[in-house]
């Protein structure tokens, strides 16, 4: 008798094994982790062999479980989200503040002026001014101004970018004083 249990041992784990590797065989393979559900995955409730569907609908049944590694993942909706430097954004409103505002939009970055004259001056300006990048650099503004007549000089322009730019240092050192 003990010849035979323990031949019968035997052949229980050999059917077992051969079972195991037709599963794998089959198309779903073995995978450790968090798989997907589908056929012959080993997660951490043991072996599910089949039963995709019956997992997924149990997932959506779940309420979904916040952790702490919540807190490094990016999920700020790009709707809600201000993308902008607020330095930058103030200091060009201060600046160009002559120019009637006819479009500002701080989720994009871009401020839209229509024609105005600088105190003390003859020609009417219109700019438009785009901060691409939440820092406080000169490569984050980019102004464009024309007068009636066309583009201004590229120098003017810079005159302007670094009006902003230090009006921009001016309003982050005034607040950081607070």
């Amino acid at each position: 008798m003990a010849i035979a249990n323990g031949t019968r041992g035997l052949l229980t784990r050999a059917v077992a094994i051969l079972s195991l590797a037709a599963l794998a065989g089959c198309g779903g393979g073995f995978s450790r982790g968090g798989g997907d559900g589908a056929a012959g995955s080993i997660g951490s409730g043991g072996f599910s062999g089949g039963g995709a569907k019956k997992a997924t609908q149990e997932k959506a049944a779940e309420p979904k479980r916040s952790t702490i590694w919540d807190l490094f993942q990016n999920r700020d909706d790009p709707n809600v989200t201000v993308k902008v430097n607020k330095y930058i954004w103030n200091a060009s409103l201060d600046v160009l503040d002559f120019l009637p505002i006819e479009a500002a939009d701080p989720f994009t970055g871009v401020i839209v002026t229509g024609y105005g004259r600088p105190p003390g001056g003859g020609k009417a300006y219109r700019a438009t001014i785009y901060i691409k990048d939440p820092a406080l650099d000169a490569r984050s503004l980019h102004v464009a101004l024309q007068t009636r007549a066309g583009p201004v000089s590229p120098e003017i322009v810079r005159a302007i970018e670094d009006a902003i730019l230090t009006r921009a240092r001016q309003l982050r050192i005034a607040d950081s004083k607070l």
